[in-house]
């Protein structure tokens, strides 16, 4: 079975990795944090979680795929303090009803001291 990858856009700097690897009928989603466009990282964590789901969004589009296929998915935060908005911002963006099945970790840092947020998923690509 083969390995098609997702990498970052052109021009994105972005570690080596691919933002996705689908395999079969699964895709896999590499942590996806809160930058913009432009690697900017905004100072709110409404901002970082939004570019989150802008970024997956993109990612699952490339693949065929929508938020609605996610099956599983992994939320790692830096503050406790933010888990009650992530919950509220999480219904909006990965609802309505049924939700993936998810994780969440408050985590000591992530790797940019500015990171709030990273998300990583599976999801089923029909097709």
């Amino acid at each position: 079975m083969s390995i098609q990858h997702f990498p970052p856009p052109p021009g994105v700097k972005a570690p080596p990795l691919s933002f996705g690897a689908r395999v079969g009928d699964l895709l896999f989603i590499s942590g996806i944090p809160g930058f913009d466009a432009n690697r900017g990282l905004p100072d709110s964590f409404e901002a970082q979680f939004a570019n989150v789901v802008t970024n997956f969004k993109r990612v699952l589009g490339e693949a065929g795929a929508t938020m609605r296929d996610l099956v599983k998915v992994n939320v790692l935060l830096t503050r406790a303090s933010d888990v009650a908005t992530m919950n509220v911002l999480y219904a909006g963006a990965f609802g309505p009803a049924p939700y993936p099945a998810r994780t969440t970790c408050v985590v000591v840092a992530l790797p940019d001291p500015k990171m709030l947020i990273e998300i990583e998923g599976v999801a089923q690509v029909k097709g």
